[in-house]
């Protein structure tokens, strides 16, 4: 039986707010097609709302089953998969990743130059994986546009065709943009991660993941592709056009994500629900455990949520990404999460040492220990800085807790 209000620490009137303000500022004005937000307390749901459309041209409202394609929420998954092998003693976070992919012993580092003829310098200090964690290994992506780095990136359509081997096989003849552990940009970084616990568990990342993680969690939605019996759980997804109009840019019929992929990506890859994506989140909140089955030993847990940037920098210090899923001051990067350290610096409510990240999609997920609190919220529009509904719904979720640590 679910506990009451009381026990808790809600005010259910005040989190009552939270789907109203979904539906009232961005649902029903059209900003965004549809929302899932679930909210979880004391271990239980305490908020949960499924507003707005799937797939808005067919007029298909939008069901609690429905599958969305979480992109950069697939990190945390792939950090925790990847931490799992260095609890294992297969891998150390100081190991230089030319340990386990020799062509990366002697990485360059961009100085200037147009594309293909790049000025380079050797790196100060070789590549570890605790650099691929953390975000600071050099590496960046295809739509950052702040040097040739970037634009070889968008030229070479990292990511979009090949196989895992290619994609690495290529990176190690580009230069970084920095040497490892000087600054933080947002990366590749994860997918390099799912490369290597294929490499080192001997098995195919994709396959690692459902055996180690999704069955052992009962995660049944969540994978690379939405198979036939799916599809139709399946959402659309939109972006905006130049004139800020929101437009169709995934056809749910049409996906690519109907089919399995021939890269599968540890950074952006996955497709899940909110119930499943809430189940690890209870994995987290228990501290690597659910249900009986334990992923990663506590320890290994608070190792990962805390900040890693060096220096004790925060994002807004050490970042020179032109995007990121995370802007705030008081923001540190653990081990496949963003990490706050200084709720006050963000402006907004939260806890020291809560962690979260989002998606290229607009989808997000936060964990607060202090609070023993989590949040789910999904939907679909890129790009995700379009509208700041990740903070505002951070706002709404904590101004209803009646009780605090």
């Amino acid at each position: 039986m679910a506990r009451d209000s009381k026990t808790l620490g809600v005010d259910p009137a005040r989190m009552d707010r939270v789907g109203r303000y979904l539906d009232e500022r961005y649902v029903r004005p059209g900003l965004l097609a549809g929302t899932q937000m679930t909210v979880l307390r004391r271990g239980e749901i305490v908020h949960a709302s499924t507003l707005g459309y799937a797939d808005e041209e067919r007029g298909r409202n939008l069901e609690e089953d429905a599958i969305f394609r979480i992109y950069s929420m697939t990190k945390p998954i792939t950090s925790i998969a990847f931490m799992m092998l260095v609890e294992e003693g297969l891998v150390a976070l100081d190991d230089p990743v030319h340990r386990f992919i020799p062509s990366w012993k002697d990485l360059k580092v961009y100085e200037r130059g147009e594309l293909g003829s790049f000025k380079t310098r050797n790196a100060a200090a070789p590549m570890r994986i605790v650099d691929l964690l953390r975000h600071t290994s050099g590496l960046t992506y295809d739509f950052q546009e702040a040097n040739g780095v970037d634009a070889a990136y968008r030229e070479l359509k990292l990511l979009r065709s090949g196989s895992l081997d290619a994609f690495v096989d290529t990176l190690s003849r580009l230069p970084l943009v920095f040497s490892p552990g000087e600054s933080w940009n947002y990366s590749v970084a994860t997918d390099v991660l799912g490369y290597l616990i294929g490499k080192i568990s001997g098995q195919p990342f994709e396959t690692f993941l459902k055996d180690r993680i999704f069955k052992p969690l009962g995660m049944v939605d969540t994978d690379f592709f939405v198979p036939p019996e799916k599809a139709h759980r399946l959402t659309a997804c939109y972006q905006l056009d130049q004139a800020g109009k929101r437009v169709l840019q995934d056809d749910p019929q049409q996906s690519p994500f109907l089919q399995p992929p021939a890269l599968c990506g540890g950074g952006g890859g996955l497709v899940s629900t909110s119930a499943d994506y809430l189940r690890f989140c209870r994995m987290l909140l228990g501290r690597g455990a659910l249900d009986g089955v334990r992923l990663i030993g506590p320890k290994t847990l608070d190792l990962m949520t805390v900040n890693h940037i060096p220096g004790g920098r925060d994002l807004t210090q050490a970042s020179v990404s032109l995007f990121s899923e995370a802007t705030y001051s008081g923001i540190g990067f653990g081990l496949g999460f963003a990490v706050t350290e200084n709720a006050a610096k963000t402006l907004i409510p939260g806890s020291d040492g809560e962690y979260f990240w989002g998606g290229m999609a607009s989808t997000s997920f936060w964990v607060d220990p202090t609070e023993d609190l989590a949040a789910v919220f999904m939907t679909q529009l890129m790009p995700s800085s379009t509208y700041p509904v990740r903070r505002q719904l951070r706002t709404l979720v904590y101004s209803a807790l009646t009780e605090t640590a």
